[in-house]
């Protein structure tokens, strides 16, 4: 069995296993179940993500069943990112699906996660804003309805960038 390794000697077998749509939805339904699942419901749920339908057409959750089944999960079984039961159909996140968050999240070109730049933005503001009402020297001046203001519109400015550098992303899900 091989191991995903965070010191990024693996750095092409995970982007391998995170190519595929269906691998990435196994990970992404694991995570939203407590890490366990049994091969039906996950093929179910993938179906339905994948058709916006409820329930799916049954030649398409057999697809899915079938792929994941033969081909994802035993290549996620043989990286320890799942541990994958064959016989008895379930699905458990294994040790390596960890080291394959931070991979799975949408980074900033400068190696930061989205969700890590918008949190200290967020707190930093937050911090200003409490600052500025408790009296901080140079806060008061600017006052905190600004300093919101402020806040607010490097927000929006933000997530303008974040789509418009990620269009492709979401432009290949409408067609």
């Amino acid at each position: 069995m091989q191991t995903i390794s965070t010191n990024g000697d693996h750095e092409s077998e995970i982007h391998d296993l995170l190519r595929n749509d269906r691998r990435r939805q196994v990970l992404k339904q694991l995570q939203e179940t407590g890490g366990v699942a049994d091969l039906r419901t996950l093929a179910r749920r993938i179906a339905e993500d994948e058709t916006g339908e409820s329930p799916p057409p049954k030649n398409i959750r057999k697809s899915v069943y079938n792929s994941l089944h033969q081909s994802h999960l035993p290549k996620l079984d043989r990286w320890d990112v799942v541990e994958y039961d064959s016989r008895r159909k379930t699905v458990r996140l294994g040790a390596g699906a960890r080291s394959l968050n931070r991979h799975m999240e949408v980074t900033t070109r400068y190696g930061i996660t989205w969700g890590e730049y918008y949190r200290s933005v967020a707190t930093v503001g937050a911090l200003a804003v409490i600052g500025a009402e408790l009296g901080a020297p140079a806060l008061p001046a600017i006052g905190s309805l600004l300093l919101s203001a402020l806040l607010l519109a490097v927000i929006a400015v933000s997530t303008a960038y974040q789509l418009w550098s990620n269009r492709w992303l979401y432009l290949g899900r409408v067609r």
